[in-house]
């Protein structure tokens, strides 16, 4: 049997097409409604799967075609991320069939597609992985210098597995090792999802993020863009939670942060914790706005702050989030920004051994923060 699916975001469509064929059906797909309709016309499925909220034509347009202008009667199945109860009820007063909530796991869409179509297809094993369909597109950025040693393959390989609508991009920051080839390996298989950009020189941590922000803000499938240190002392399911904040906030940015609390597992070296409470001081002083840490190396913004804040390169190697917050400042006004920043607290943060950020670093750091204060006065 054949099935047509249409979204606008590749990463979704991909996963689905891979799952649905996995079952034994014929797969159509369309990154777009006016595309979907002529598919429709064309390849004459048994079964539509269609997003909402797609650029140009929405998905309600789509079933709108296929309901009146083609007076079809062929089962469709709604699966977005809109949650109004408007749209989910004119979407039934057209005559869709279902109507799916993301982020939604992959087995779940199986099982409602056999329920519609039949079961007659390849069985899904019951004790198979979750592989959840996100309800956004959020692409990660990696930088790696030198980590052939720190890279963990499997946990960055687990998480795309199974939290499909993610891309990491890893940022290899012209390491001397074997970083980019450990990189190479790690992508091999997983190319929808992790891609690699490969910078030839050395240009410092705050330049390889900025690089690989700008690359993924090319990309129109991704809702938000963030980033994380590549030793994962934040943890993956701390910062699928900012992902989850964004989703259901008006927020330009959410930060994570190390603030040891109850519940929280937040590990620091005792030297290291002395001087980063200093430096936090200090950029709260430069700041002149209330964040308790703003070296957290995970983020997560929208793509419009994204283009707004890594367009230029930062004066800094190191203190580029302190640059990001000054600029943010600068554009919308001390008032308005702290509306538009959310800090959140992480409730794992572990401290890895191999930081290249040495203590005599540290010293350098009040310096620089002198030098950004001046800067953006």
């Amino acid at each position: 049997m054949k099935i047509l699916t249409i979204d606008d975001q590749q990463l979704i469509l991909l996963s689905l097409e891979k799952k649905l064929k996995a079952l034994g059906y014929e797969v159509q797909t369309a990154n777009n409604g006016k595309l979907g309709k002529a598919y429709f016309n064309s390849f004459k499925p048994d079964l539509v799967i269609v997003d909402i909220n797609m650029p140009d034509m929405s998905g309600l347009e789509v079933v709108k075609h296929i309901r009146v202008a083609s007076k079809s009667d062929i089962p469709i199945l709604v699966m977005s991320g809109n949650t109004n109860e408007n749209i989910i009820i004119d979407g039934f007063d057209l005559g869709i069939n279902d109507y799916m909530k993301k982020p939604v796991s992959l087995n779940e869409v199986a099982a409602r597609v056999k329920r519609i179509l039949g079961n007659n297809t390849t069985t899904t094993q019951k004790n198979e992985t979750a592989q959840m369909l996100q309800q956004y597109c959020v692409g990660v950025v990696i930088p790696c210098y030198n980590e052939e040693d720190r890279l963990s393959s499997a946990i960055f390989q687990d998480f795309t597995h199974k939290n499909l609508g993610y891309h990491l991009c890893f940022v290899n920051d012209g390491s001397t090792d074997n970083t980019l080839k450990v990189l190479e390996e790690l992508r091999k298989g997983n190319e929808d999802t992790i891609s690699i950009y490969n910078c030839e020189k050395n240009g410092g941590k705050a330049e390889a993020v900025r690089q690989g922000i700008l690359h993924l803000s090319k990309d129109p499938q991704l809702n938000y863009i963030g980033y994380l240190d590549a030793d994962l002392s934040t943890d993956f399911r701390d910062f699928d939670d900012l992902v989850q904040t964004m989703e259901n906030s008006d927020f330009k940015i959410v930060s994570g942060s190390r603030i040891s609390r109850m519940g929280a597992n937040i590990t620091k070296e005792s030297a290291r914790k002395i001087i980063s409470m200093i430096i936090n001081l200090i950029i709260r002083t430069i700041l002149g706005m209330p964040f308790k840490d703003t070296q957290c190396g995970a983020k997560i913004m929208d793509k419009e702050i994204a283009q707004l804040v890594f367009h230029k390169k930062f004066i800094t190697r190191w203190l580029f989030d302190v640059e990001i917050f000054m600029r943010m400042r600068k554009h919308y006004g001390k008032d308005k920004v702290q509306s538009l920043i959310c800090e959140q607290p992480l409730k794992r943060w572990i401290h890895a051994d191999g930081s290249k950020l040495s203590m005599k670093d540290s010293v350098k750091i009040i310096g620089q923060l002198a030098k950004i204060a001046v800067h953006y006065k």
